[in-house]
């Protein structure tokens, strides 16, 4: 070939045959190569005895899935034909905290030899093994699975799902919407617009959630802004507990579970990526991420960065969004005994977005995608209250954790993990924009008053730093554990009339929605102790303090709290009339676990907890702000017991439930009587939510695999007797109530995902379907039927796998919705009767809605580039 070349070079046609043909000569070459390398090694514990079963996880981009083995009775290992590469080495026993070697180089031919001690873990260090080993098929194939070590029910969200079977504009709802009985949805479309997730009857202040160990919400509540603090590619994998957790699991709602997102493992080697996605609804989004791989002296530091920017026109008519984003990570290791790690992101989301969802009448005489209108005057010549630009959110997030970790000799060792992090939602909307209560009929159509103050400037803006100290000790019956989570915050929040033609605020102080600020501070030490000693065992058992304190200070306003003494009409700004609240709550939380390996594929486990989440802010936002009695916190408790099963073919795991809410509060304003005026809390029924479920995966061969999952359970208030009148007091008599069900919880959930992945590809087909569900209408419960409906989303992607200058590169094509489905996800009902005994919903006009956004096709072009080669 190259003697022809020589003779006719100067042809450019035949140059071009030339080059073509030594580009296929040079691959042919590589994919011809046959040397290979091994990794071997040993695995001992603490006092030099051999380990035997443990696992070893190999992983790097010369293999397209993890290499598992097993050490044998002397504790050795071998994982035989490598390509030549870099490496990851993982190395995980039951009750031994995760080890991992990196940068791990092998050239064909040539052996890598490895030695691992492995201490006794915490429970800290068992929260997730992302890499976990062993001889299931079943389960390095599965996109969620379960840890053999589980003693409570709980899901890992691999890395492989978030990046081959979501979005590439995903928030973290659509990362969880998949696993087991979680409801989610938004509607303007996948990763545009703020979601929320439900499990179990838990509504999206009812749990908590973390970012690599810390937890984060809003501060006046426990809820989360999908769109704030944790985009997508700031995930590299997910646990999902439904449970308590251990006295050590931090967090202000735990009651519910937790969900621990994980930012992502920073690899050996280094590359660059940039990627372009572009789909439905004019959305763009680029995307650029940096690995740095190992650097430094001793290549002890790694480095890793992403950035991008979305835009959009959303789903819903005139909802568009725009966000820029980027996270930044940072490790070092100073020794084998002491390691850093700086991690942080910044968010900044715009967009147009209402205040409130659209009524019925409007959806139906518009269409499904209807929210506003982009006329500034209507017909008539007045202003069009549905004007997008009446609309306006301008968020900026920050979120920074910094992990320090020292061991030391003799089984000590040492957590501290601080952190802050700052969220700014300056929203501007129209209040009126759908307002007319006499418009029952839509006759009023797309049109609202828009006068002087029919606006809102709304703020809501708070700061958090705190930290998460973590002493442990290990010896050869177990791990003893202490520490706790600290946390002070500083929150602002008010709503002032506007003029939203041009956003000048009312100088009036009748004219202040609500004014005030609060400090919180969070405080929740803890203790606990894991026993390893008896075989095949593993008890866990703790307690913490649940500790809170708040200070709201609130001003006088026309909304909620009142005037405080203040004249409406007063400009002279004479009058700084405000109050001062300030409670403590306590909560004394137990937890306990045990997990018994059964065989060494099959493990049983059960666990006990208790779970507290303190009363909102809002509990002060009362007429002239006087609360005579603050409730409690709401406490549950859980217990459940479940098992998991790893055979080669067959991976899976389930569990049952028991969940017993007590102290739900209402709020009661005496209308006479020498408490005439004031409020205070009491007791309202208390819930109870039981259910069953189930999760696995099916490998069926050459790559094909079938993922399923299940539930099905209930969550129902207890029924109540009616009480008498007590006429000192001025209370009326309360009816019996009913046993109902709790909001949003639905009966059953059922998810079908077949997936295939060989060859580069990674095929993915997830069905998820959510049953019946009702919602309250005020007091009501169980009074707004909610019908099942299904979501399909489909996922091809394509890698390049094959060691060449482009490895990662890839195409992703994504479909959210597949079959276009339009289902109601929710309503807020505004037509029932005001008969006493009508307890049936009544379909309005004026319902608002919300609905399952269209169909949503999704295209990404990546390319990446290996460090050397860019």
């Amino acid at each position: 070939m190259s003697r022809l070349c020589g003779g006719v070079w100067r042809k450019a046609t035949v140059l071009s045959v030339c080059l073509i043909a030594a580009l296929f000569s040079g691959m042919s070459a590589l994919y011809g190569q046959t040397s290979t390398g091994s990794i071997q090694g040993s695995v001992v514990d603490q006092a030099g005895k051999a380990i035997k079963g443990a696992g070893v996880a190999v992983t790097g981009l010369a293999v397209l899935h993890q290499r598992t083995a097993f050490t044998g009775a002397d504790g050795k290992f071998t994982v035989d034909n490598l390509p030549p590469g870099t490496y990851s080495v993982q190395v995980s026993a039951t009750g031994f905290a995760v080890q991992t070697q990196n940068n791990v180089t092998l050239s064909a031919g040539s052996a890598a030899h490895l030695s691992f001690s492995m201490p006794i873990a915490s429970v800290g260090q068992e929260v997730t093994v992302e890499a976990e080993a062993n001889n299931s098929l079943a389960a390095r194939l599965a996109p969620m699975k379960s840890l053999i070590d589980a003693a409570s029910p709980r899901t890992e969200i691999t890395s492989e799902y978030v990046s081959q079977y979501t979005s590439p504009i995903s928030d973290f709802t659509n990362i969880l919407a998949a696993s087991p009985g979680t409801v989610s949805w938004s509607t303007n479309g996948v990763g545009l617009g703020q979601a929320t997730s439900y499990f179990r009857g838990f509504v999206d202040d009812d749990y908590t959630m973390t970012w690599d160990g810390v937890p984060f919400n809003d501060s006046n509540d426990p809820s989360h802004h999908s769109w704030a603090y944790v985009p997508g590619p700031a995930i590299g994998y997910v646990d999902f507990d439904r449970s308590p957790g251990t006295a050590a699991d931090m967090g202000p709602a735990n009651y519910g579970g937790s969900i621990h997102f994980f930012s992502p493992a920073l690899p050996p080697t280094g590359s660059m990526r940039i990627s372009e996605s572009y789909g439905s609804f004019n959305t763009n989004q680029i995307l650029g991420e940096y690995d740095s791989g190992l650097f430094g002296p001793g290549n002890k530091a790694n480095f890793w960065f992403e950035g991008h920017h979305l835009t959009s026109d959303g789903y819903q008519t005139y909802n568009y969004q725009e966000r820029t984003a980027g996270t930044a990570k940072f490790t070092w290791k100073f020794s084998d005994q002491s390691n850093l790690s700086v991690v942080g992101t910044v968010v900044v989301v715009d967009a147009n977005t209402p205040n409130n969802d659209p009524y019925r009448y409007q959806i139906q005489q518009y269409g499904d995608n209807f929210y506003m209108q982009n006329n500034y005057y209507n017909a008539d010549g007045t202003i069009n209250g549905l004007y997008y630009k009446f609309y306006l959110n301008h968020i900026p997030t920050n979120f920074e954790v910094v992990t320090y970790t020292r061991t030391w000799g003799k089984g000590w060792r040492f957590e501290l993990k601080p952190y802050t992090y700052s969220y700014s939602n300056h929203q501007h909307y129209n209040n009126d924009q759908y307002s007319d209560a006499t418009d029952d009929a839509g006759a009023f159509g797309n049109t609202a008053p828009v006068g002087p103050y029919t606006g809102i400037d709304k703020m809501n803006q708070y700061v958090k730093g705190g930290v998460i100290p973590d002493l442990s000790y290990a010896s050869r019956y177990g791990v003893a554990r202490t520490g706790g989570w600290f946390e002070y915050t500083s929150t602002d929040r008010y709503q002032i009339d506007t003029n939203p033609t041009d956003w000048v605020d009312s100088n009036l102080i009748g004219k202040i929605k609500f004014h005030e600020g609060f400090i919180t501070r969070d405080f929740q030490p803890f203790a606990e102790y894991q026993l390893v000693a008896i075989p095949r065992f593993t008890i866990t058992g703790g307690v913490k303090d649940a500790k809170y304190n708040m200070t709201v200070h609130q001003w006088a306003s026309n909304k909620d709290v009142g005037p405080l003494g203040c004249p409406k009409t007063d400009t002279t700004a004479q009058c700084p009339a405000s109050v001062i609240h300030e409670k403590s709550y306590n909560s004394v939380l137990p937890s306990a676990e045990v997990n018994y390996r059964v065989l060494n594929d099959w493990s049983v486990y059960g666990d006990y907890g208790k779970g507290s989440i303190i009363p909102f802010s809002t509990v002060f936002d009362e007429a002239g702000a006087e609360v005579q009695v603050a409730p409690p916190p709401t406490v549950a408790s859980t217990y459940q017991g479940g098992t998991v099963l790893k055979l080669n073919r067959l991976s899976m795991d389930a569990d049952a439930y028991h969940i017993h809410f007590i102290n739900q509060y209402s709020s009661y304003t005496y209308t006479s009587g020498p408490n005439n005026g004031l409020t205070y809390y009491y007791a309202t029924p208390p819930s109870d939510t039981n259910g069953f479920e189930a999760e696995g995966n099916i490998a069926v061969g050459s790559g094909f695999s079938l993922y399923l999952n299940g539930t099905v359970g209930e969550a129902k208030y207890e029924a109540a007797p009616a009480q008498p009148a007590t006429v000192a007091n001025g209370e009326t008599a309360t009816p019996a109530t009913p046993s109902a069900w709790v909001a949003e919880t639905p009966h059953d959930t059922e998810t079908i995902s077949p997936t295939w992945q060989a060859h580069g590809w990674d095929i993915g087909f997830f069905n998820k379907r959510v049953g019946s569900r009702w919602e309250d209408d005020g007091s009501t419960h169980q009074n707004v039927p909610l019908d099942p409906w299904w979501m399909s989303n489909l996922f091809f992607n394509y890698s390049i796998r094959n060691g060449s200058r482009f490895d990662s590169s890839k195409i992703r094509l994504s479909f959210n919705n597949l079959f276009d489905n339009h289902n109601i996800a929710d309503i807020t009902g505004e037509g029932n009767s005001t008969a006493a005994n009508d307890v049936l919903y009544t379909p309005s006009t004026l319902d608002t809605l919300e609905l399952l956004p269209g169909r949503s096709v999704m295209v990404t072009f990546q390319l990446g580039l290996p460090h050397g080669e860019r």
